[in-house]
């Protein structure tokens, strides 16, 4: 069963507003106290949607330089997050639109990435694996209201 809290909804305007979004979010985690448990990220919506957008913005507010692109053929990337969180080491920027079984996630050690809490991980296409996230994901859903407008829903999901 899955319950959940009060959705969050953002509405953004550019996609500069999604980038600058994105890097409140990660602002806001690095502030949060450290947990026992790894952050995901889910994220969901068309092609387009601005997905990978909101995670350039993302990375950017966890201090990470380096270009941030749709790992859609390789699946994964790992980026080293600054040195000066104590919390985090490193952040997985996973594309599952290419994964056709939820198990082939696991071939590229998803499961160790998801036990460690210094991880944090954003997962596009989340609803292709489902069945294979850990309990609490933080889902994010990307709605088109126009060429230029996105709106983003946030809800925390606990269980399955």
């Amino acid at each position: 069963m899955e319950t959940s809290r009060r959705a969050e909804i953002y509405l953004t305007k550019s996609s500069a507003q999604t980038k600058k979004l994105g890097e409140f979010f990660a602002k806001n985690i690095l502030k949060r106290s450290p947990t026992k448990k790894v952050i995901v990220l889910g994220l969901i919506g068309d092609l387009g949607g601005g997905k990978t957008t909101f995670l350039q913005g993302f990375a950017k507010g966890l201090g990470i330089k380096e270009k941030i692109l749709s790992p859609t053929f390789i699946i994964m990337r790992r980026f080293r997050i600054c040195a000066n969180s104590r919390k985090f080491a490193d952040f997985y920027h996973i594309d599952c639109y290419r994964i056709k079984r939820p198990e082939e996630i696991l071939e590229l050690g998803f499961k160790e990435i998801i036990s460690n809490s210094k991880n944090l991980v954003a997962v596009e296409w989340a609803g292709r694996i489902k069945k294979i996230l850990p309990k609490n994901v933080l889902i994010l859903k990307f709605e088109f209201i126009n060429r230029n407008t996105r709106k983003i829903v946030l809800k925390l999901i606990n269980g399955k």
